[in-house]
């Protein structure tokens, strides 16, 4: 590029002008500015590395060279970081938080304090504020903890509750009830 103008700064900063309307700014301590002639893209690319880019649309992206990780905040607030290792963060302006793992894992936080995973078999754990959690694995069955119990549902209607005293109760679809103590001895059958 063609340099229309440059001027020299007492404090060392030194302003070159290209012909295309461009403004590139030096530094003392090795950052360096560039203004695009449209006036709006400002990218900054700083001593150790880091890269800020503000794009016309006021979206920022800053680049952690270090850490190897991008961040990117929207006009609208969103905020979209990508780790070195694969693993993507999306940040809403509502706070929500989703997570995308680098094995396509899924983890989204919501602002009430629940969360929800995603797992790249279909499973889908989802974790209440109480603690309790819903766990639908991807062959139809499904499990709920709580502090109380267990219980594991099975796609023909059995359900099995492990309670916390080791107490097993299997309800058959049949009517059947089985019901085991913590040693796993039956103490009740009703067989129909």
């Amino acid at each position: 590029e063609e340099i229309q103008r440059e001027t020299a700064y007492p404090d060392g900063k030194v302003e070159k002008v290209l012909k295309n309307g461009c403004h590139l700014i030096f530094f003392p301590n090795g950052t360096w500015k560039k203004v695009g002639s449209d006036g709006k893209t400002v990218t900054i690319t700083f001593f150790n590395g880091d890269v800020k880019q503000v794009m016309p649309d006021q979206t920022v992206i800053y680049y952690y060279a270090d850490a190897k990780t991008t961040h990117t905040t929207y006009s609208d607030g969103l905020e979209v970081l990508h780790f070195s290792n694969g693993q993507i963060e999306k940040h809403y302006p509502d706070g929500k938080k989703e997570i995308t793992f680098p094995d396509q894992t899924i983890k989204n936080l919501f602002t009430d304090g629940q969360e929800e995973s995603i797992f790249p078999d279909g499973t889908i754990v989802r974790i209440q504020r109480d603690g309790s959690k819903t766990i639908e694995f991807n062959n139809g069955q499904r499990e709920l903890h709580t502090s109380q119990f267990k219980r594991r549902e099975y796609p023909d209607g059995t359900v099995k509750t492990v309670y916390v005293n080791g107490q097993q109760e299997t309800k058959y679809i049949s009517g059947r009830v089985r019901v085991k103590d913590k040693d796993g001895n039956i103490i009740m059958d009703t067989k129909l």
